[in-house]
């Protein structure tokens, strides 16, 4: 029996519907954030600090999710943690389409009601932290070693494809309506619209596999044996189990620092420098962006459309080269276009030089990401750590990322009132810094099992 590339292709594909709803859920709000502003802060006259806490308190729940998927995943499984998510994004999309339920008069804003929608709202958020978590170890942990980068890969396409379904959803929801309409019923809509998702992820990875390294850590051997044959095929299978048992069996405890601190800090330092290269800045702010070059505020959504239309292509370019050109080549090649795009737009944005040259350069430095830094980074997440540790140690980088994406979204407007050119300048050195980390400190992964990459961290 070879390896069964159909059914890991099917597999990966439902796991990713949790990317999709990472995607999904970070995105829902940008359709409807005016409307609840109207609602639920102008209607009380609250402050445009309540407001900015109301946009960004799914944030919130990315960092507690991030911090806990390790628990989660290390005590129910991979799957179950899944599941888990799909249940936390169902209720979040209800909760957060409907505020009154239970407690308030639907309609009739109050304090009370907007502290439950932000709860609703960071739900949402943990639903995100774990699956940016556990949605990359579980395919990583079930795919085979010669395709596993292009699998990963396929989570962050998801992520990238569930911002742009659910910004066709909201667009169709609004078109045509009266802004009434909107500010009373159709911003409820769009998020009770991720309600069909999440329910269709939770229940069809009720019929998916645990990952066959959870079930060795399990000491359950004769279903991970079942679960590897599926995809590997029977001679194959016996010879990764053996490799597993090895590495479940040696003397380390499971320890966070058992290998090696290195591990630890290389994956942090990933998670890190993936935020602090700035793309979360020029995907949060891309309008704003725009607009301050000089774009009309119609031509400055189709220039981010344009941007949405890169990620997916240059996405679609990694998931083809990862497991042929490798996980540094193409982190190192990203990093050197990320430094270009950012430190030419840095010039002309101290020169006030705006035009087509400055759209061109966001596009190189997009393209530069979403072909490198944007699947590489979960990429090697999911795959460095050894197996002992690996779920805990992917909490810790996650948690990394998304404090990071805090820090660097956070600090972005008084950087730039400070000064603008200084901050493009400063995405651009963190590229080029990234690129220097990557070559000294992460190592190549490319073909290699999960558990030859534990032999890189053992102490001597």
């Amino acid at each position: 029996m070879q390896q069964n590339k159909t059914s890991v292709y099917v597999v990966t594909i439902i796991a990713t519907l949790g990317g999709l709803l990472f995607g999904y859920d970070t995105a829902v709000i940008s359709g409807a954030e005016k409307s609840i502003q109207a609602f639920l802060i102008d209607s009380q006259g609250l402050s445009s600090f309540l407001h900015g806490i109301t946009v960004s308190s799914a944030l919130i729940g990315c960092i507690i999710g991030g911090a806990i998927s390790g628990f989660v995943s290390s005590i129910y499984g991979r799957k179950k943690a899944l599941i888990i998510t799909g249940i936390l994004f169902l209720l979040s999309a209800l909760g957060s389409g409907n505020p009154e339920f239970l407690f308030f008069d639907k309609g009739t804003p109050s304090m009370g009601l907007l502290w439950m929608f932000n709860c609703y709202r960071i739900i949402g958020g943990i639903g995100v932290g774990l699956a940016s978590a556990v949605c990359p170890m579980y395919i990583g942990e079930i795919a085979p070693a010669n395709i596993r980068g292009k699998l990963v890969s396929l989570n962050q396409f998801a992520i990238i494809f569930g911002m742009l379904v659910v910004y066709f959803i909201n667009w169709g929801i609004a078109d045509g309506q009266t802004i009434e309409w909107i500010n009373e019923i159709g911003w409820r809509r769009m998020f009770l619209s991720e309600a069909i998702p999440a329910s269709i992820f939770a229940i069809l990875m009720f019929f998916m596999p645990e990952t066959p390294r959870y079930l060795a850590l399990q000491h359950k051997d004769d279903e991970a044996l079942s679960i590897l044959a599926r995809f590997n095929g029977v001679e194959k299978a016996k010879e990764i189990l053996s490799d597993i048992k090895k590495s479940v069996d040696t003397s380390s405890k499971g320890k966070l620092f058992s290998y090696s601190k290195a591990v630890i800090i290389v994956g942090i330092l990933l998670s890190i420098f993936q935020q602090f290269v700035g793309i979360n800045v020029a995907l949060y702010y891309a309008p704003r962006i725009f607009e301050s070059m000089g774009a009309a505020k119609d031509a400055s959504m189709l220039q981010t459309i344009i941007m949405g239309l890169i990620n997916v292509i240059f996405t679609v370019v990694a998931i083809l080269t990862v497991d042929k050109w490798g996980r540094k080549p193409l982190l190192i090649t990203g990093s050197i276009g990320m430094a270009i795009g950012m430190i030419a737009i840095s010039i002309l944005a101290f020169q006030n030089i705006i035009g087509i040259a400055t759209l061109i350069f966001i596009i190189i430095y997009t393209a530069s990401f979403m072909m490198s830094w944007g699947p590489i980074c979960w990429v090697l997440i999911s795959e460095i750590y050894p197996n002992k540790i690996r779920s805990q140690a992917i909490a810790i980088a996650v948690a990394a990322q998304w404090a990071a994406n805090f820090f660097i979204s956070s600090t972005y407007p008084p950087m730039m009132e400070f000064s603008s050119g200084g901050t493009y300048l400063f995405y651009g050195i963190m590229s080029i810094i990234s690129a220097l980390f990557v070559w000294k400190m992460v190592p190549e992964t490319k073909g290699k099992t999960l558990e030859e990459m534990e032999e890189l961290w053992k102490k001597n």
